[in-house]
């Protein structure tokens, strides 16, 4: 069975965000870095979906996670 993974600009920055907070990605790295935690077959959508938002491959991590939240610490 073949499916497509829809990706949306939400679920991009969630996923990009939920990497982050496991510190498997650092929020500084280009967001190429991610093609590393997304299924290949998948990472087409998603780049896609990066373009038509105006996000480019090499902007930051940081670029997808404006909404996060800061806690002192």
């Amino acid at each position: 069975m073949n499916t497509t993974v829809k990706y949306d600009i939400d679920v991009i920055k969630g996923e990009a965000l939920e990497l982050v907070k496991k510190r498997l990605v650092n929020r500084q790295q280009p967001i190429y870095t991610l093609c590393k935690h997304i299924p290949y077959r998948h990472w087409s959508n998603f780049e896609l979906e990066l373009e038509k938002n105006e996000f480019l491959l090499r902007d930051r991590i940081v670029d997808l996670l404006e909404h996060e939240s800061w806690e002192d610490g």
